[in-house]
C-alpha cells in the first residue's frame, strides 16, 4: 500500500520546487474569489470542503504537496471507523479527495505565504496567485520535528528520513532504527518490519507511550530490538547513514550501532508560518481556537492538527471538518 505513496511523492515533489519557481516568475495579477479558502488537503481540510461545498458555498482548497498530508504516511490505520480491517491511509485520502471534488471544491497545489484581512473580506497570497474570500480554514497540520543532533543535516535523504511509508522499501534486509517511543513511531517500527532484517527502537524512557495493543506488537516481534533509556546522539558514515551513537540518560554511557538509516518520530510542529503575525498562537506554535474553532480573527477558522487540540488522530481531524462547517455557516449568515 505504501507503493503508490511511494511514486506520488516521488513524482511530486522532484518537480514542486521547479514549479514554485515558474509561479513566482508568472505570478498571476487577477485575484480570484471564493465564498471560502482552505488552506491544507489532509483529512481535516478536505472534510470541512466536502460538508461546505455540499451546501453550495465555493470552495477552494489550497494544498503545498500531497492532497492528504499526514495520512498518506500511514500503512494501516486500524481505529478509524468503519473498517473493521483497518484502511490505508493513501486509500482512505484518495476517496476523501474524491468526494470533495464531487461536491465542487476546487484544488490546487500551492504554498500559502501569507493572510491578510481587506475590508470585509481577506486575501490569501500564495506563491501562485492572491485569492479573496469571505472565510478561511486553517487546516495546514504540522511538519516531523527534528532532533538538531550531529549528522542529521548531513544525511538527510542520505539514510536519515521522517516517513517509513515513503521510504521503508528501499531497506530490504537492511538494518534501521527508529528515534521515538510513541504510537506513530512504533507504527513506523512495525510497518518497517515487512522490510528490514532488524528493526532498532530508541526510547529515551523505560516505558512508551502508546497504546497496548501497539505495544505488545512491539514486544512480541523478534525483529525488533529495543533500546530503552536512550536517546540518539549522533549520525555518522561516508556518504550514506552507516551507524548511529546511542547516550544512556541514566549514566551517560555511549553506544555505537551498525545502521543503515535512520527514521526520526519524535512528534511534529505546526504550519502557522504565515499566519504567525495574523493569528493568535500557543507557546507550541498551534493556533488557538474557541468552542465553534474560530481564531483570534473573527472569520477565520483552524481544524486538525494545526490547532491547539490534547488529540491529533485522523479522526478528530475528521470531526472538526464537520463541526467547523456549521460555524461557517452561521458566520457568513450573519457577515451577509
Amino acid at each position: 500500500c505504501g507503493r503508490p505513496v511511494q511514486r506520488l511523492i516521488n513524482t511530486e515533489w522532484s518537480s514542486l520546487s521547479a514549479r514554485y519557481l515558474t509561479r513566482m516568475k508568472a505570478r498571476k495579477t487577477a485575484i480570484k474569489n471564493y465564498d471560502v479558502v482552505i488552506i491544507g488537503g489532509g483529512p481535516a481540510g478536505l472534510t470541512a470542503a466536502i460538508y461546505a461545498a455540499r451546501g453550495k458555498l465555493d470552495i477552494l482548497i489550497i494544498e503545498k504537496a500531497l492532497v492528504g498530508g499526514t495520512s498518506l504516511m500511514i500503512d494501516k490505520l486500524e481505529n478509524y471507523p468503519g473498517f473493521p480491517e483497518g484502511v490505508n491511509g493513501y486509500e482512505l485520502a484518495t476517496k476523501m479527495e474524491a468526494q470533495a471534488r464531487r461536491f465542487g471544491a476546487e484544488i490546487v497545489q500551492d504554498e500559502v505565504l501569507e493572510i491578510k484581512k481587506d475590508g470585509g473580506k481577506f486575501i490569501v497570497k500564495s506563491q501562485g496567485s492572491d485569492y479573496t474570500c469571505k472565510a478561511v480554514i486553517v487546516a495546514s497540520g504540522t511538519k516531523p520535528q527534528k532532533l538538531g543532533v550531529e549528522g542529521e543535516d548531513r544525511f538527510t535523504g542520505k539514510g536519515l528520513s521522517w516517513c517509513a511509508t515513503c521510504d521503508g522499501a528501499f531497506y530490504k534486509g537492511l538494518k534501521v532504527a527508529v528515534i521515538g517511543g510513541g504510537n506513530s513511531a512504533l507504527h513506523e517500527a512495525v510497518y518497517l518490519t515487512r522490510f528490514a532484517s532488524e528493526v532498532h527502537i530508541v526510547h529515551r524512557r523505560q516505558e512508551f507511550r502508546a497504546s497496548p495493543a501497539l505495544i505488545d506488537r512491539i514486544k512480541t516481534n523478534p525483529k525488533i530490538k529495543l533500546h530503552l533509556d536512550s536517546v540518539l546522539n549522533k549520525i555518522d558514515g561516508s556518504s550514506k547513514v552507516e551507524s548511529i551513537t546511542l547516550k544512556n540518560v541514566k549514566d551517560g554511557s555511549l553506544k555505537e550501532v551498525k545502521i543503515d538509516g535512520v527514521f526520526e518520530a519524535i512528534g511534529s510542529v505546526p504550519n502557522t508560518s504565515f499566519c504567525k503575525n495574523f493569528l493568535r498562537l500557543d507557546e507550541k506554535g498551534n493556533i488557538i481556537t474557541d468552542d465553534s474553532l474560530e481564531t483570534s480573527e473573527p472569520g477565520v477558522f483552524a481544524v486538525g492538527d494545526v490547532r491547539n487540540t490534547k488529540l491529533r488522530q485522523v479522526a478528530t481531524a475528521v470531526g472538526d471538518g464537520a463541526y467547523v462547517a456549521a460555524a461557517l455557516e452561521r458566520f457568513l449568515a450573519v457577515s451577509n
